[in-house]
């Protein structure tokens, strides 16, 4: 895997796994076990949080070049249904790319059913 579709830091250390990463669009895999719950016993919103925004990261990362640096300035995440152990899918894809902000969409599935929908506008930095 290249440095490009590392995920690095916490989210790496979480379990996030690159699966693909190209032309404005990727893919992340996880494996969610009894760590990732929250006291009801569904996967925490935290983690789900953490998986929409590190895959629209690596989804603007792939548009960029070496001179910019892609920050989230907002996250709006809407829980559809509760997550479990098990493999969740996450995609993230660029709607929209300006100058200097890109706002980003993604969803993660499980069992072939939708749990999150997420929207985000990344700042463009320079180095």
């Amino acid at each position: 895997m290249s440095d490009d579709m590392a995920t690095g830091g916490f989210a790496e250390r979480l379990g996030a796994r690159p699966e693909a990463a190209e032309d404005g669009s990727a893919r992340l895999g996880f494996e969610a076990t009894d760590e990732h719950l929250n006291p009801a016993g569904t996967l925490h919103g935290g983690v789900l949080a953490t998986l929409v925004d590190t895959a629209m990261g690596l989804a603007v990362r792939t548009t960029t070049d070496d001179g910019e640096v892609p920050a989230t300035s907002q996250l709006t995440v809407t829980y559809l249904r509760p997550g479990k152990p098990g493999r969740l899918e996450v995609t993230a894809r660029l709607r929209t790319r300006g100058e200097h902000l890109t706002v980003c969409e993604a969803d993660v599935e499980q069992d072939g059913k939708s749990l999150v929908h997420a929207v985000a506008t990344f700042a463009l930095l320079e180095r």
